[in-house]
C-alpha cells in the first residue's frame, strides 16, 4: 500500500463521480409533462438531487405547482423507465475522477459506491463507464433498507471491503453526515450538485478538482 493512509477509498455517485444533472433533470421533466408542468431548469433540479429518486420527484412536483394525492406514487415509476432507458446521454464523469482512481488502483486501495440512488440503477450507470468492476462494493439507496445519512452503509462499506481505514467523498450534506457517523474522514467536493457551499457542508476537507484527493488523502 506505499504507506498510504487508507485501504478504502468510499464515493457517492450522483454530483461526485459523475456529473448526471442532465440525465436527471430529463427524468424529471419528462414525468412532470405528464401532468402537464412547464419543464424545470437544470440550475433548479440541481439541489433536489441527493435522497434518491422519489425525493426528487417530489421536490420537482412542488417546485412547479404542488404535490397533489397520489402524483408521486403514479409518476414514480415512470420517472424510473424513462432514467433507465436515458441513464447516461448527458453524463460524465467529472474531470480527474478516472486518473484519481486508476492512482488508488495501482496502490491497491479498494474503492467503492455508496448512493442513495437505487443500487440496480448505480450499476447500470457505472456500467456505461466501465466502473462497476473496479468498485469492490456498491451499495444503494435500497440495498440495506436505511440510506445516508445513516452510518450504515458506510460501515456496510468497510465490512464489505474487508475492513481497514477508510475515507468518503461526496457533495451532499448526507455523504458528509453518513461519514461523520460512521466515524470515517469526509471530503466535500465543491463542484457537485450542492445546496450550499461546499465549505457549509462540514466536511474535514474540500477538494475543487480530483487531482487533488490523493495527495489529500496521502496527507491524512
Amino acid at each position: 500500500m506505499n504507506g498510504f493512509p487508507f485501504a478504502i477509498v468510499g464515493f457517492d455517485l450522483d454530483g461526485t463521480l459523475l456529473d448526471t444533472l442532465g440525465d436527471l433533470a430529463a427524468a424529471v421533466n419528462h414525468a412532470l409533462a405528464r401532468m402537464d408542468r412547464a419543464p424545470l431548469s437544470t440550475d433548479a433540479v440541481r439541489p433536489m438531487i441527493g435522497r434518491g429518486a422519489k425525493h426528487m420527484l417530489e421536490e420537482g412536483l412542488r417546485a412547479s405547482g404542488g404535490v397533489p394525492d397520489g402524483a408521486v406514487e403514479r409518476l414514480y415509476p415512470e420517472l424510473l423507465d424513462f432514467y433507465s432507458e436515458h441513464i447516461a446521454v448527458h453524463t460524465q464523469p467529472f474531470p480527474g475522477v478516472i486518473a484519481a482512481l486508476d492512482r488508488l488502483d495501482a496502490m491497491g486501495i479498494k474503492t467503492a459506491v455508496v448512493t442513495n440512488k437505487a443500487e440496480h440503477l448505480a450499476r447500470l450507470l457505472l456500467a456505461e463507464f466501465d466502473m462497476t468492476d473496479r468498485m469492490a462494493t456498491i451499495i444503494g439507496g435500497d440495498t440495506l433498507g436505511v440510506r445516508k445519512p445513516s452510518p450504515e452503509p458506510i460501515h456496510a462499506m468497510v465490512e464489505r471491503c474487508g475492513g481497514g481505514r477508510a475515507a468518503f467523498v461526496g457533495d451532499s450534506i448526507y455523504d458528509v453526515m453518513a461519514a461523520k457517523n460512521a466515524g470515517v474522514p469526509s471530503v466535500a467536493v465543491s463542484f457537485g450538485f450542492l445546496d450550499r457551499r461546499a465549505p457549509e457542508l462540514g466536511a474535514d476537507h474540500v477538494i475543487d478538482h480530483y487531482d487533488e484527493l490523493v495527495p489529500l488523502l496521502a496527507t491524512l
